[in-house]
């Protein structure tokens, strides 16, 4: 059994290493304005991306993508992980983002979204948290209601990221008897449609102003729904499979970043007359790093190239979602705690990755969530 990675993807992965070295990490502490990458910034970059061939990587080669396996994504999204040089929830630097519903879309939706999309002359976003439904989007509230050749949508929805998007996935109720197992459908909802409102933003702690949307009697035409009605929810949680693992390859890359940084501090830093790096307390917190770092790179290599495979990963990504995430924030608070006061500083990138690994063990399923859904498979196993 080969746990290594294949040469070509260790070629792909120390090729992005040497472009987040390079161009990433010398301008992460400015890169930003108003938590967006600077224009100017964004497009120098993506040129480098594209020569870089590393452009639309998860687009099929049908649509002109370079349809790399999420394994391959995953080496990306964890070598991009090591620098806050890009805001965490933003689109990267190799495309635009085509989210998974979109590839669901028939013909003539793709004429009016998803090509448009994949050009760059429009954003999406996708609608789904809800002021009583978050991590249990089986619990969601909005109500689509068919009248003839349109839908009728109310409802609230909250903690958007892209609500200010050209269009939005909404996901809304249509069989309230069937909930999360046939009764939630998709519906393309375009900006500006009558009794679509953005009422609000929240301002966070990571700096992020995701918005609150109200649905009022707002009408979509039946031409708009995705797929057939119910199966709304099975196409969210695709996203969601990959965002998942995106989160642990993520997570990684600032635990690794981290245990750099952390090694290297303790090596220079003096108190009481010896580096902190011959000091029993800050050896055991490199140790216990580095051990988990490499536990998490296992299980989310393993997750991505089962789904290669063409396996169910839904169970490993719940796993990856809460084990990964729960281990790049101790990594950070361990380094942070390493470096003493500097470590406070807006100076280094510590500060932010603390409040954004934070912020993870809540966004896309928070972690008592994933161990409740992992603790029902068990059950199931086992019992």
């Amino acid at each position: 059994m080969d746990f290594s990675l294949p040469e070509e993807l260790q070629m792909v992965k120390e090729t992005v290493r040497r472009f987040v070295d390079k161009e990433l990490i010398p301008i992460e502490m400015h890169s930003q304005e108003d938590n967006k990458l600077k224009p100017e910034i964004r497009e120098r970059l993506e040129k480098i991306t594209k020569q870089m061939g590393l452009w639309l990587i998860d687009v099929p080669e049908e649509y002109g993508g370079a349809e790399l396996g999420l394994l391959s994504r995953v080496v990306i999204w964890e070598e991009m992980g090591r620098t806050i040089a890009l805001p965490s929830r933003e689109r990267g630097l190799f495309g635009p983002e085509i989210k998974p519903i979109l590839y669901n879309l028939n013909e003539e939706q793709k004429q009016r979204y998803f090509y448009p999309v994949l050009r760059g002359e429009k954003t999406c976003g996708l609608a789904q948290t809800e002021p009583d439904a978050g991590s249990d989007p089986g619990s969601m509230k909005t109500r689509a209601v068919r009248h003839g050749d349109h839908y009728v949508i109310n409802g609230v929805k909250r903690f958007i990221t892209h609500a200010d998007a050209d269009f939005l996935q909404v996901l809304a109720v249509t069989d309230p008897s069937k909930g999360a197992h046939g009764g939630i459908s998709c519906f393309l909802v375009d900006q500006g449609t009558p009794g679509f409102q953005i009422t609000g933003r929240f301002e966070t702690m990571m700096g992020e102003r995701p918005y609150q949307i109200v649905f009022d009697d707002c009408k979509v035409p039946v031409a708009n729904l995705v797929g057939k009605e119910g199966e709304g929810f099975k196409l969210g949680q695709k996203h969601l499979g990959v965002g998942r693992l995106r989160h642990g390859a993520r997570g990684i890359g600032v635990a690794e970043r981290c245990l750099e940084m952390g090694v290297s501090y303790a090596k220079q830093r003096v108190t009481f007359g010896k580096p902190l790096a011959e000091r029993q307390a800050i050896q055991w917190k490199l140790a216990d790093s580095f051990v988990e770092l490499h536990a998490s790179r296992l299980m989310v290599y393993q997750a991505a190239w089962k789904a290669d495979q063409g396996e169910d990963i839904r169970n490993e990504a719940y796993m990856v979602k809460l084990f990964v995430d729960e281990m790049s924030f101790r990594v950070v608070d361990r380094v942070l705690q390493i470096h003493g006061g500097i470590g406070l500083t807006l100076d280094l990138p510590l500060a932010k990755w603390f409040v954004d690994q934070r912020s993870r063990l809540i966004t896309e399923g928070a972690s008592e969530v994933m161990r409740m859904v992992i603790a029902r498979h068990v059950l199931k196993k086992y019992g």
